[in-house]
Parts: C-alpha cells; structure tokens; sequence
C-alpha cells in the first residue's frame, strides 16, 4: 500500500497519541498522580508514532506472513526505543529510563518483554489499526482536515523545539537581552523565559534526572576532538570511500567481475555505509569498552534493520531495486539475508574496537584551519553530490517507458546521465 504524506502525518499522530495515553496511565498509576510521561509537552508521545509510520512503511510487504511480521515489528520498534534513549542520553548525558533489573535486557533501553509487547501490537496495528485509521481519515473533510493535520504537526515541531531547549537548559547559556533597554525584546525574552520555564517544570516532573547537570559531549582543543559535528563528517567521508571499496572488492571475488557499487554519481562513495557507520558511532561512543559480543548483536539487529529500511525507502523514493538477495539463503524479501546480517555484526566490533579510534585520532591531527575549511567544501560538494544523483536517478526511473524530457533541468540530467552511464554506475539497479 502506498501512503501519501497527509495520511502517515495522520497515523504518527494518532499513534503518537495512543501512545502518549498508554505512558501516561502507566505512569500515574506508579506514581499515583497524573504524570505526563511524553518527552514533548503535548499528548503526544512522538517514539510510538514514529515507529507506527515507518513500519506502515517499510513492512508492508510482510502483511501476509504472520511471523516475519511479528519478528520485524519486533527488531524495528525495539530498534527505535533503543535508538531514541540513546539519542536522549547523548542530549542530557541521563538514561530517562533503565530496564537493567528486567531480565533479558539489553544497555537498559530495551528488553525481551517490551520487545515481544512493541511486536504484537505493531502486528494488530498493520493488519487491522491503519485501514480503521485511515477509513476514519477518509471520512473528513478533505481540505479543512489537511490544514489541521498540518497545524498540529508544526506544533508539535515547536513542542519537540522547547523540549530539547528545556532539557538543554538553554536559559543558562542565553544571551542576557534583558540588558537591551527597548520594552519588546524585555516582553519577548520574559514571555520565551516563562514558557520554557513551564516546560522545564513539567519534564523535571516527568523525568527529575534529566534536569541534573550534563556532561559535555564537546571538548576545545584540537580539530574534531570528542565526537561532534566535525568528526562526524569526516567519518562519514572517510567510511563512505571505504565502504565502497569493500563491496566493489567482495563483488570481484565473489562474482568473478568488477562493478560499480557507489552510491552517488561522482565518485567512490558508498553513503549506506556512510550513514550507518555515522549512526553506530553516535549510538555507541559511550560503549567502546563494552564486551564485543554487546557490539556484535547491535551491528547484527540494527545493521540488519537498518538495511531492510534503506532497501525500502530506496525502492520507494526511486522505482529502484538496488540489491536483492533473494538468490541467497535465510533471505527476507530479498531486502536482507542472514549472512549479511552477521556481516553488520562484526563490522559494528571492527569499527568500535579498532577502526574508530585510529581514524579519530587521525581526524584530530587536522590542522584546525585546514579541517574548517576542508569540512565546508566537502560539505557542499556532497549536497550537490546527492542532489544530482537522486535528479539521476528519479530521471532514471522516469524515462523507462515515461514522457519525455519537459523541463530544462530534465534534459541537463539526461544529457550528462543517460541510460548508458547510470548502468554503469548503478548496475544492479532494476525497476521494481
């Protein structure tokens, strides 16, 4: 089934909703008073929602296979809790909640109750929750209820902006316009300050550790030192170049040929690996010294999630199949196999281990000057790199059996990107 925007912003706030209603309850009937759990202010509790949408997403072709669909609702929702404490530890540097006395736990984020719990009701949610959602939805007035959805969902964008404000303590780090004498700018911080105060109050009710101090994730010295913004980057340049290498020589002596297995039309850059090793990094930074086989069984879920999304979002975005494993054994729709998922699992333990702390080292020893100004190039180089390539690839798509070429950017693309080379660069590329 294909969705269009309005309806999966339509189930992420119904399910973000629902969800907000079962962590609210749950939570005041422990405390034995209301108590809003949802990290936002709102009646939204945004993780639900968000794992809702992408698994109407990205599981719709699992519908009718009962237990591959109980097992990647299971992997996808736990993925996303996991993800999300982890993303949230790193913005206040505390856990906002610890499973570690449950049995079969996993870091604290996750454990094999809540799993099975997140499968069966991602399963009910797929097979019957959306076509009652969505009936609903189609029952509205169009126009008036596009509007609102809209509304509500930039709303909730501001919700999610003062909540991380709040619990980045921002009032501390402001700039003291309270000095600046005219009336408005005074209103306008006390009004921003009162309403960042009430924020505040109601997450430290919520969540009482998160207001305790953090620690810094961001260290001056040297270029790129800790892991921010700048060391990122170039992790994910570096690993973009090496994933590329890796498949291009693993095709060779597995297939017996040389072929392309970039991502981008300019240049030996793989950005599957790119972004995944990103994602690992954030994710696990705090965990380097933890034993190997905890980094094995997270490269080998998340890795593996990780590339069934990738595969359907690509096909989705494109009208492309890139990969397709369904020659191979232990496959799921082609998408992922099990070989490849052990894979993910022991270049998670490579990277963390043994990788990461040389090219980190390595990255730091950039001159400061040099790495700002090399980081900025870059950047905009592979924004216009990515760009170009889904222009490409979209034309790609387009031209098979499509209508010719009707603007100008249309026929840049097919000048300098047509069939020929776009084989060449993406041969493994098949319509869906």
């Amino acid at each position: 089934m294909n969705y269009t925007i309005t309806e999966l912003i339509w189930l992420f706030l119904v399910y973000a909703f629902l969800g907000w209603i079962i962590e609210t309850v749950v939570g005041s009937v422990k405390t034995r008073k209301f108590t809003n759990r949802g990290f936002s202010t709102g009646p939204f509790c945004l993780v639900y929602g968000v794992s809702a949408a992408i698994m109407a997403v990205t599981l719709d072709d699992l519908i009718n296979n009962t237990f591959f669909l109980f097992l990647g609702c299971g992997i996808l929702s736990t993925v996303i809790e996991w993800i999300t404490g982890k993303l949230l530890e790193r913005l206040n540097s505390h856990k906002l909640w610890d499973y570690s006395k449950k049995k079969w736990n996993y870091d604290g984020y996750i454990c094999l109750q809540y799993s099975i719990l997140w499968a069966i009701l991602g399963v009910i949610s797929l097979r019957y929750g959306n076509r009652l959602f969505l009936a609903f939805f189609h029952l509205m007035p169009e126009p008036l209820f596009e509007i609102l959805l809209w509304g509500v969902a930039v709303l909730i964008l501001l919700d999610v902006s003062l909540s991380v404000t709040a619990a980045l303590r921002i009032r501390k780090d402001m700039p003291s316009i309270i000095r600046v004498q005219q009336k408005v700018a005074v209103l306008t911080y006390r009004f921003g300050l009162a309403i960042v105060g009430y924020v505040e109050r109601r997450m430290k009710k919520a969540y009482p550790i998160i207001m305790e101090k953090a620690e810094p994730i961001y260290r001056e010295g040297k270029f790129a030192e800790g892991c921010g913004f700048y060391k990122l980057f170039w992790l994910f340049m570096i690993t973009c170049v090496l994933g590329d290498l890796v498949e291009t020589v693993f095709c060779r002596f597995s297939m017996g040929y040389w072929m392309s297995r970039s991502s981008l039309v300019w240049g030996p850059f793989s950005v599957i690996w790119g972004f995944a090793i990103v994602l690992a990094t954030v994710l696990l930074y705090k965990d380097k010294d933890k034993p190997w086989y905890h980094l094995f069984l997270f490269g080998t879920f998340l890795g593996g999630a990780y590339e069934y999304v990738c595969s359907v979002l690509s096909e989705l975005v494109f009208g492309k199949v890139f990969w397709d494993y369904s020659k191979l054994p232990f496959n799921l729709n082609g998408r992922v196999n099990l070989l490849f998922c052990f894979f993910w699992g022991i270049a998670a333990v490579i990277w963390i281990k043994f990788l990461y702390p040389k090219l980190s080292a390595l990255i730091e020893k950039i001159p400061k000057i040099w790495g700002y100004l090399l980081t900025w190039i870059m950047l905009l180089f592979m924004a216009a790199n990515i760009l170009v390539s889904a222009a490409a690839l979209i034309r790609y798509d387009q031209r098979a059996g499509g209508p010719a070429a009707s603007g100008g950017w249309e026929r840049i693309i097919d000048t300098h990107f047509d069939d020929e080379r776009m084989g060449k660069i993406y041969p493994n590329a098949k319509p869906r």
